[in-house]
Formats: structure tokens, sequence, C-alpha cells
């Protein structure tokens, strides 16, 4: 396991229970949570994007801050739904963040998960093309994005612009140098997973997938990756690919933890049915370091992937966050080969 880092949904409530009682909450909240990261030694700070409901949804503005509030540490998403993206000015916003970072954007992108309202892609002007469905839509997206990001000339220049042009097609701008190759894909069945190895994408397997054979979530996922692996070394790429999964993962070490999780790792995986599909949902972990490094080495996605996302309770507040990557980094991650 060479990285690890967390993934926010970004919920907020006004439960009296919740320390995110709005969405500025969350907004500044995340910002310091990527802040402790950073400096526990985490690798990675990614944010979910969710439409119509009450969680984090455009995430630029918040990548941007968190790329300016932090040196080292990676910025993401986990992911964002491309049926509802212009892929021309999230171009320009995503190589505005990633400028501002440093270099250091990590953009999950997916054709989107369910969602709270029906057809909410249409509500910003997007429609599947005849014959196509919604997620071709968000493919599709992805693949102009994608050339996008190469940063090539493709627009005629104005013979009297207002301001003087370099010579040859224009590209949209800022451009990123590099973003093109940190671009990811959210793939929840085998055959995404291999087109997105096609399209040059490194991959996040969530924690959830289309049951394609009845075995357990861990081996499937697996078996995912390495199709994915497959698929990329046929493709002929010239860089190395990058994998990640998400789980859930709390290291019981004191009352708190106990009283919060203690019973959350007493489960298996969970099937049940997502877009009309057979999906199979992972299991959270929750145990005593020890018995908690005995499963997670169990866990044959973890030992494929290069990259663990911790999926955090950030309806928790910062303080508890911080402590719940602090548990993981100091008692759990050095014995999967992290560092």
């Amino acid at each position: 396991m060479k990285k690890i880092g967390f993934l926010s949904f970004g919920h907020w409530s006004s439960s009296a229970q919740s320390a995110t009682r709005s969405a500025g909450d969350v907004l500044l909240q995340s910002i310091d949570l990527a802040v402790a990261a950073e400096q526990l030694g985490a690798d990675g700070a990614y944010f979910r994007v969710h439409h119509f409901a009450q969680q984090l949804a455009s995430p630029f503005p918040l990548l941007a801050a968190v790329g300016a509030k932090t040196s080292r540490i990676e910025v993401g998403t986990g992911v964002i739904d491309m049926r509802y993206e212009n892929p021309f000015y999230m171009a320009e916003d995503a190589g505005s963040a990633d400028l501002i970072g440093g270099g250091r954007l990590q953009l999950g992108l997916s054709r989107g998960s369910p969602e709270q309202v029906i057809d909410g892609w249409r509500h910003f002007g997007y429609m599947p093309a005849e014959g196509q469905s919604d997620a071709d839509m968000g493919r599709r997206h992805a693949e102009v994005f994608l050339e996008l990001l190469k940063g090539e000339g493709f627009a005629r220049p104005n013979p009297r612009p207002m301001f003087p042009n370099p010579p040859g097609l224009l590209r949209l701008e800022p451009h990123s140098p590099g973003l093109r190759d940190r671009i990811w894909w959210g793939s929840g069945a085998n055959a995404t997973a291999i087109w997105a190895a096609q399209m040059g994408m490194n991959l996040q397997s969530s924690t959830l997938k289309a049951d394609e054979s009845g075995e357990p979530f861990h081996v499937q996922q697996a078996k995912q990756i390495r199709l994915y692996r497959d698929a990329w070394a046929t493709a002929g790429h010239q860089r190395q690919s990058r994998v990640s999964v998400s789980r859930s993962i709390f290291a019981i070490t004191n009352d708190l933890d106990r009283a919060y999780f203690g019973r959350d790792g007493e489960g298996g995986d969970q099937v049940g049915i997502i877009d009309n599909m057979r999906a199979v949902f992972g299991r959270s972990y929750a145990a005593e370091p020890d018995r908690l490094i005995e499963q997670l080495r169990g866990d044959e996605a973890i030992a494929e992937a290069d990259t663990l996302l911790l999926t955090v309770p950030n309806q928790l507040g910062v303080d508890y966050n911080a402590h719940v990557i602090e548990s993981i980094l100091t008692h759990v991650a050095p014995a999967l080969g992290w560092r």
C-alpha cells in the first residue's frame, strides 16, 4: 500500500448530534480536515460530489481552497458525475484548481450514482443523444474533457481580437500540464474498468460493485483490478497506472471509538439493487488494531490496489476525524506496507 488518504461525502444536517449543521460548516471543515490530514502524514484528501443533496456538490472552489492551504497532500474527487458537466468549462476550472495547488489535483470522474431527483442532469441542460443512455452521455463528456486536457489548440482565432493571440489554433486556458495523467474513473463494473484502462485513466473502485460472479465483494473487486491492469498493458500506455479502493475502517483505540463503531465490524457484505443492477456492498471494518490488521490482510482488493481511501464520518467533526485518520496511520497502516 503506497498511499492512504481520506474520502469525505460532505454530509450536513441540522440535527443536534451533527458537527456540520450547514453547507458552510462542511466546506470550511473539509479544508481544515485536509490541513490536519497533511500534518498527520496522510497522502490524499478526496471529496465526493452529489447534486440536489445536503452534501458537497460543485467541487472546484473547495479543491482550489484546499490546494492553497496545503503544500504536499493530493487533492481529489471521488467522483464527479460527468452527466452534469460541461467539459469545456470544467477543463478551465480544473486547470485553475490544479495550478493553484501546484499540480496535486487527482480528479475522479464517473457516470454518477443514484440521484436525489429524477434525471437531475436535465435541469443542468443536458440530454443524451438519440439512441444513447445517460451513462453514454457521461462517458462522452469524459472523453471530450480528456481531449481538452491535452492542451492542443482547436478553436479558430478571431482575425481582429481584443488582445494579441499566439499563432495557430487556440486552446482553453489556463492549461495545467500533466493533469491529463491524473484523471481517474470510478468504476462499478468490470467492463467500465476495462474502458477506463483503454482511455488511459487511473481506476477508482468504490465500496460497491456490480455483482458479476456471486463471490465476496473484495474478491470480485480484486478481479476487476486485475482486468483493468491487463487492459492497461494491452493498450500500451507509457506511464504507470494507479488504482484506489475505498473502505470504511475504524481502529478501536478508546471508549469513544467503541461507542461509535464497536458494532460496525461485526457484519459482512450486503447485496442490494442499485440503478436496476444487483450490487454487492463491501463490509465496514472496525476492531482493535491487531485484529484490524489481520482482517485487512485478508482483503484481496486492498492488496491489489496502491491507494486506500478511508471514508470518514465527517459529521463527527474535524478533531474526531483527524483522530480516525491518525489511528489508522499510526497503528494499522505500517503493517500493510505503507511507508
